[in-house]
C-alpha cells in the first residue's frame, strides 16, 4: 500500500446560523438542490425513475451524475469521520459482503474519473489500481481484492471519497439483506440496529406503503435488477439545524429541538429541507445492491429564495395528513413552517 496526502479537511464548525444570508452562497447551494416536490401535495410512491437524467429545477438543475460533488465535499467526509470515531457501529460490514464493497469500489471511482476528470483520476491494471483525489490531496496506489492495501478496509475507504452514505443489500432466500454498510447520516435509523435485516423488514414502521403495497412492489423491483442497471428516486423529512447525522443513536442530541424550534424566532434559519437522492445500483460482479443515500439541506429561508418551491413546499407541508407528518418527525413544527412559507 502507498499513499501520499497533503491536504487536511478544515474544521467543522458546528450549529452557527449567520446572522445573514450571502445571496451567493445560497444560490450556489440551491442550483444543484434536489427539491422533490411535482405537485402541492405528497403521498408516497416508489417514484423511482433511470439515473444519470438531469432534472432541471427553478433554480438550476441536478441528476446528470451518481455521484454529486460540491462545495460541502471536505466537510462531510470530515464530519463523517468524526462520526465514526465517535460511534463505530455505523460501518458493518458482514464477511459475506466483502466482495461487494470491493464490487462498488469498480464501479464508483471510474465514474468519479470520468465525472470530475480534473480533481479525480483513476487506473487498474490488471490487480493494481491507481487513485488520485486532488481535492484531498490524496494519491494512492491499491491491489484490487487486498483489504490489506487499502487504508481501514475497502468500505471504509470509499466512504471516505463520496458524501453518501453506502448500504449493500445481499440478495438470498427471494429476498434483500441489509449486511453492510457505512451510514454517518442516517434520518432517525440505525446502522446498527438494522443490519442484518430484511428489505421489508426494515421498512416495518413506515406508514401507508404496506397497505399500499409500495414497498412490495419496490422490493420486486429491486430483486430483478440486472448488473449494471441504474436507478434512482427521492426522500425528503425536515430537520432543525444544519446536522447531517440524526441517527437513532444520537436522538436525544436533537429531539427536544422539534418542540422548542416552533417558538424560535430564527425558525426559517434553524429548520431545513432534508431531501435525500437514493441510487440502486445491481453490482456486476458481486450481484449485490449497492444503495447510495445522498443527503442535501436548505433552511426555510433559502427555500423561500425560490419562490416557486417556498409555495409549493408551503402548501405540502399543510396538506400532509398527520400520520405521514408524525412519522417524519414534523407534527410539532410543520404548522408554524407552513404559515411561514406561505406568508413569507
Amino acid at each position: 500500500m502507498s499513499i501520499t496526502t497533503t491536504a487536511d479537511a478544515p474544521a467543522l464548525d458546528y450549529g452557527n446560523i449567520p446572522a445573514q444570508l450571502e445571496p451567493d452562497a445560497v444560490s450556489a447551494r440551491l442550483s444543484g438542490f434536489p427539491f422533490p416536490f411535482r405537485d402541492d401535495t405528497y403521498r408516497y410512491s416508489t417514484n423511482v425513475e433511470p439515473a444519470l437524467q438531469h432534472v432541471a429545477t427553478e433554480a438550476g438543475g441536478w441528476g446528470g451524475s451518481i455521484i454529486d460533488i460540491d462545495r460541502e465535499y471536505l466537510n462531510e467526509l470530515r464530519e463523517r469521520e468524526l462520526v465514526l470515531e465517535a460511534d463505530s457501529s455505523r460501518l458493518q460490514l458482514m464477511d459475506h459482503m466483502r466482495p461487494a464493497a470491493w464490487d462498488a469500489i469498480a464501479v464508483l471511482l471510474p465514474h468519479m474519473a470520468a465525472t470530475y476528470p480534473e480533481s479525480m483520476h483513476f487506473q487498474q491494471e490488471g490487480r493494481n489500481c491507481t487513485w488520485r483525489n486532488k481535492l484531498q490531496g490524496m494519491d494512492i496506489e491499491f491491489v484490487f481484492g487486498d483489504d490489506e492495501s487499502l487504508p481501514n478496509g475497502p468500505l471504509n475507504f470509499i466512504g471516505s471519497q463520496i458524501q453518501d452514505d453506502i448500504v449493500l443489500l445481499d440478495q438470498r432466500e427471494g429476498a434483500l439483506w441489509l449486511d453492510a454498510g457505512f451510514v454517518t447520516f442516517a434520518a432517525d435509523w440505525s446502522m446498527g440496529f438494522d443490519v442484518g435485516m430484511r428489505f421489508l423488514e426494515v421498512h416495518g414502521p413506515v406508514p401507508r406503503v404496506h397497505e399500499e403495497k409500495i414497498i412490495t412492489r419496490a422490493h420486486q423491483f429491486l430483486l430483478r435488477l440486472q448488473p449494471w442497471e441504474q436507478y434512482r428516486r427521492t426522500n425528503w423529512t425536515m430537520t432543525v439545524d444544519r446536522r447531517l447525522d440524526t441517527s437513532t443513536e444520537t436522538y436525544p442530541n436533537w429531539a427536544q429541538d422539534r418542540s422548542l424550534v416552533v417558538t424560535d424566532p430564527a425558525l426559517p434559519d434553524r429548520l431545513h429541507l432534508r431531501v435525500e437522492v437514493q441510487h440502486l445500483i445491481r453490482l456486476p460482479n458481486s450481484g449485490a445492491l449497492l444503495f447510495l443515500v445522498r443527503t442535501y439541506l436548505a433552511s426555510l429561508r433559502e427555500i423561500a429564495t425560490v419562490p416557486a418551491w417556498r409555495e409549493r413546499l408551503g402548501k405540502v407541508l399543510q396538506e400532509l395528513p398527520s400520520d405521514m407528518a408524525e412519522y417524519k418527525g414534523i407534527n410539532r413544527y410543520r404548522g408554524a413552517a407552513s404559515t411561514w412559507l406561505l406568508g413569507a
